[in-house]
């Protein structure tokens, strides 16, 4: 054998991780295709190139799959946003970056929705994935939560409100926006939820510098004689 091909061969390892991202990815398309519960475990084999044996050698069942789908899809676009962000020059920065990776995925949009609808409504339908898709839900609120906090201190403000619930706010408006961006695209751009993110900060920074009552005076009804 050629040092080359030496080089080229994959360990034990690499090639089992390499089954596993393929049975994932091929999971991933046909989820996007026809649902979760309309793709069988041996229809995801085939897509990938495996037998039904490479599958479950790699996973326990299809419920498995959809856990560790469910885990990558999170970890890799937390990561993405992190890696983004992290090095901003400033908060306007941080949100010009976001914008610009909101409308390079726009054309991936359909495919990624329906993917996450897909993966969601099955996790609510299965007792045993629930749990897992709550965790991976407040791991997406925490990172907003954590950015929030931090835009704010950049402000010189601390939040007006828990921080935990304003957290939940942008990730509830994010799905939502993104749902509309989807069905209903005239008018609405790319990057709507920046725009919205920007426009709850801008309020939210205001909010806690002038808070309500805070610049008013109260006068008190006079004393009866």
């Amino acid at each position: 054998m050629t040092p080359e091909l030496e080089r080229k061969r994959l360990t034990r390892e690499e090639s089992r991780q390499q089954t596993r991202s393929r049975l994932l990815a091929a999971a991933a398309e046909l989820f996007t295709e026809r649902g979760v519960n309309g793709t069988s475990v041996e229809q995801i084999a085939e897509r990938a190139g495996y037998s039904r044996g490479a599958f479950y050698g790699n996973f326990e069942g299809k419920n498995a799959l959809v856990a560790e789908l469910l885990q990558r899809r999170t970890d890799r676009e937390l990561e993405e946003v992190r890696t983004l962000t992290q090095d901003a020059d400033s908060g306007a920065d941080a949100l010009d970056r976001l914008r610009t990776w909101n409308r390079a995925r726009a054309p991936h949009l359909p495919e990624w929705l329906a993917l996450r609808m897909e993966l969601v409504l099955h996790a609510l339908r299965n007792e045993e994935l629930r749990p897992l898709l709550g965790a991976r839900e407040r791991l997406v609120r925490d990172a907003h939560t954590t950015g929030l906090e931090q835009a704010l201190a950049a402000h010189g403000v601390t939040p007006p409100a828990d921080p935990a619930l304003l957290g939940l706010i942008v990730h509830a408006l994010e799905d939502g926006l993104l749902i509309q961006r989807l069905l209903t695209p005239d008018g609405i751009p790319d990057d709507v939820a920046v725009d919205a993110y920007a426009l709850l900060l801008r309020s939210w920074t205001a909010l806690a510098q002038h808070p309500p009552g805070a610049d008013s005076t109260q006068t008190r009804p006079p004393r009866p004689s």
